[in-house]
């Protein structure tokens, strides 16, 4: 608030507000109010350009004064990863949407940065298709997804947003206008391939995922420069300013069916998950939630109670104890058409027990995070057949209970912590689940935090790709121009 408010006391500040709304209209122009925060970092002018030449010409003012730009999309996620070390202009790129160049039973669509994803999938589904991306913040725009490389109960098929990617169009540092992607059809041409179902999530520079390497090959053809489309996924702008991307688009499945199984325990859902994946049922997606456990208390109940009788199964008869209240759900997506559906149904029900249950709408939990806002929320990434331990490591370190909610099957969950754990507390619990992760070739990220906790702990933890990181951000941005201090490393 305070740098906003004293942007007009500074030698060209006003001059510097005149050209913005020369470049994007005068209502699209202004200074920065106390909403207009990155991670509690507040900004000098919010710009919102109306097309990607108006957003060109933002930057290119940005360079001649040798300010600082940070995009935001809806800012579900501007409170993600570290704060910038400081933000000039917001480009807003609110104005940046729409979906182009998709006409009917094309593969792919080209669609702008700042489309609500909402909006993508209302588009697209009146010709009956679908973009495989479910992104768990509400209102979220598609260059938001991609920027942090957000990714739903859909990556257990399809991978995240990033793999999705068949070209993009980005603005570079000094404003310059950059299409990258496989020349052809539908302005950027084949599809890319389906991620393995089960494999590793990707995972942008900002989740930690090999900033650079080969060239891309889609459809069997390599791609020279999708790398480096692919390096702005994850990147939260500190790569590039994406003002469109061309995605793989699919036919809207006809069939879908959630079938879900209770469970108690981490190594009982890493059996489970084992099971369902060694079945080849093609599931879409393997969800697990985990939530804190309720205690409730409980009263000794007499056989003759009205309330047990005709139940001679009841624990106040049979003396037994009875089994604890679930602990959380493992829930299987099957998408197909609906016979095969059906029929996948049931050898998955027959599989997971007489506990399984087939039901034609999501749980209440499904696609939402575990965390709300002011939690510590940690992102973990490791091996399924490490899953439970990374899960048991967390609850030691924390000494009681953690929620946790996730793609099982690729293992990929987030955790939630109470911002009320003091900083030094949160970094104890970082490092004792890091140990334990390391030696299993997994990873846990600190997604978004209270401001205190940011500042002390260690987002990222170990990054053996951070000097690849390093050369791409002096390569596509050697002057730290746009959005410094995001990326690991303070990049």
């Amino acid at each position: 608030m305070a740098a906003a408010a004293s942007s007009t006391d500074r030698p060209g500040a006003l001059e510097i507000t005149r050209k913005l709304a020369e470049i994007c209209g005068a209502p699209f122009a202004r200074f920065a109010g106390p909403a207009d925060e990155v991670a509690g970092r507040t900004a000098r002018w919010v710009a919102v350009p109306g097309g990607p030449h108006a957003a060109a010409e933002v930057l290119r003012l940005a360079a001649a004064h040798d300010l600082t730009v940070v995009p935001r999309g809806a800012g579900t996620k501007i409170d993600w990863g570290a704060a910038p070390a400081h933000v000039d202009i917001m480009l807003d790129t609110g104005r940046l949407a729409g979906v182009w160049h998709e006409p009917q039973g094309s593969s792919v669509a080209e669609i702008g940065a700042g489309t609500p994803l909402r909006a993508v999938q209302a588009t697209l589904e009146r010709t009956g298709r679908r973009l495989p991306v479910d992104a768990p913040s509400p209102g979220a725009t598609l260059g938001g997804v991609l920027a942090a490389d957000e990714a739903g109960p859909l990556r257990h098929r399809h991978g995240s947003p990033c793999a999705q990617l068949v070209g993009v169009r980005y603005l570079d540092a000094d404003g310059e206008l950059v299409s990258v992607g496989l020349p052809g059809t539908a302005q950027f041409g084949q599809a890319a391939p389906s991620a393995r179902p089960g494999g590793s999530p990707a995972a942008g520079p900002g989740a930690g995922a090999p900033p650079g390497g080969a060239s891309a090959v889609l459809g069997g053809a390599e791609v020279p420069g999708l790398d480096v489309a692919r390096l702005l996924c994850g990147s939260q702008g500190g790569l590039g300013v994406l003002v469109s991307a061309t995605m793989r688009v699919q036919a809207v499945p006809a069939g879908r069916v959630w079938v879900s199984r209770p469970v108690w325990t981490p190594l009982e859902v890493h059996d489970l998950v084992r099971a369902v994946l060694a079945a080849r049922l093609d599931p879409a997606a393997v969800e697990l939630d985990l939530p804190v456990p309720v205690a409730l208390p409980r009263r000794r109940i007499p056989a003759s109670h009205p309330s047990v009788a005709g139940r001679p199964d009841h624990p106040a008869v049979t003396g037994r104890p009875a089994r604890p209240a679930a602990a959380g759900s493992l829930v299987v997506l099957l998408e197909g058409g609906p016979a095969d559906v059906a029929e996948r149904a049931d050898r998955l029900t027959a599989l997971l027990g007489p506990e399984a249950v087939v039901n034609h709408a999501a749980p209440e939990w499904w696609g939402r995070y575990p965390f709300a806002p002011g939690d510590t929320a940690l992102r973990i990434e490791v091996p399924i057949n490490d899953l439970h331990a990374a899960v048991y490591a967390l609850r030691d370190a924390a000494g009681t209970p953690v929620p946790v909610r996730g793609s099982a099957g690729i293992g990929a969950v987030h955790a939630a912590l109470p911002g009320s754990l003091p900083p030094e507390r949160v970094a104890s619990i970082l490092a004792a689940v890091r140990g334990v992760l390391l030696a299993r070739q997994g990873r846990c990220v600190v997604v978004s935090a209270p401001a205190p906790v940011r500042r002390a702990v260690d987002l990222w933890g170990e990054l053996p790709t951070l000097p690849r990181l390093r050369n791409a951000k002096a390569h596509l941005d050697p002057h730290h121009r746009l959005a410094p201090g995001r990326l690991p490393g303070g990049l």
